[in-house]
């Protein structure tokens, strides 16, 4: 899913250009990785190559799903609090966790297209109040430096 990477045009196509760049960051640190690589645990955390993608679908569901778009919990199309997105089924696979990110990057595209930059949202359970300029800023920020842990595991997978 790597993206060509935007470096002119209006803020939003910056700032979506951007956002697609480190969901395809994030995904490559895991293409390749058999089932049983991509669970392995280095670290204390829950945080594994499937986990961290797992885990960028549970955020693009929070911050755009339930936050931008005001869907319930219930209307959403994945599971929100279980772990912060770091749990994943033993009869889930590499191929279907990057899918479900995928589904649920695509939906935070279609939710906030229609929305300008400014425009502000309350978090529903903790109460900040943040704009769509804000959302796309701290996704990207999110998504990189899960694909640097990503990246870092992988290296560390490949060097056992």
């Amino acid at each position: 899913m790597t993206t060509s990477i935007h470096t002119t045009g209006t803020e939003r196509e910056v700032l979506e250009a951007m956002l697609d760049q480190a969901r395809g960051d994030l995904i490559d640190t895991a293409h390749g990785l058999s089932e049983t690589d991509a669970r392995v645990r280095l670290v204390p955390s829950l945080t594994t190559p499937i986990t961290l993608i797992k885990h960028a679908a549970f955020a693009e569901r929070m911050w755009f799903q339930r936050t931008l778009g005001r869907l319930t919990d219930d209307a959403c199309d994945g599971a929100l609090w279980a772990h912060g997105g770091f749990e994943v089924g033993e009869d889930e696979t590499m191929t279907e966790v990057i899918a479900e990110f995928e589904r649920a990057s695509a939906r935070a595209r279609s939710i906030a297209a229609p929305i300008p930059l400014d425009e502000t949202r309350e978090h529903p359970h903790s109460g900040v109040v943040v704009s769509l300029r804000w959302i796309y800023v701290f996704m990207t920020a999110e998504f990189a430096r899960h694909a640097g842990h990503g990246d870092i595991l992988r290296e560390q997978i490949e060097a056992r």
